[in-house]
C-alpha cells in the first residue's frame, strides 16, 4: 500500500513535529526537564529512525528549543555543562494533553 495508508514501521520517520517529540521527551522525565543530550537520547531510543540518520536532525531539535517560546531553560546541569530544558508553564497543560499546536506562550 502507499506510504500514506500503511501503518508506520519502526524505522520510519515519525509523523510528529519536533515540538511534539521534544515535549514528549520532557514530559516523560520525572522532573519534567531534560538536558539537550538527554532529549537526543530519548528521541533515538523511542524512534530508531534517528539512530542511523545524519546528525542534522539535532540541529532541528536545537532550533526548536531555542526559537519556540514554549520551551524554557530550567537551570544549569550539576556539572555546569549545559542547561535543562522544560516546557513553559503556559503550554504545559496543552502539551500534556497532546495538543502541540504552535502558539506563543501566554506569559
Amino acid at each position: 500500500p502507499p506510504a500514506s495508508r500503511r501503518p508506520p514501521e519502526p524505522g520510519d520517520k515519525p509523523s510528529q513535529s519536533y515540538i511534539a517529540l521534544i515535549s514528549t521527551a520532557i514530559l516523560s522525565s520525572p522532573e519534567k526537564k531534560l538536558l539537550l543530550s538527554d532529549i537526543y537520547q530519548w528521541i533515538m531510543d523511542n524512534y530508531p529512525y534517528f539512530k542511523n540518520k545524519e546528525k542534522s536532525w539535532r540541529n532541528s531539535v536545537r532550533h526548536n528549543l531555542s526559537l519556540n517560546e514554549c520551551f524554557v531553560k530550567a537551570g544549569r546541569s550539576d556539572n555546569g555543562k549545559g542547561h535543562f530544558w522544560a516546557i513553559h508553564p503556559a503550554n504545559l497543560e496543552d502539551f500534556a494533553k497532546g495538543d502541540y499546536h504552535r502558539r506563543r506562550a501566554r506569559r
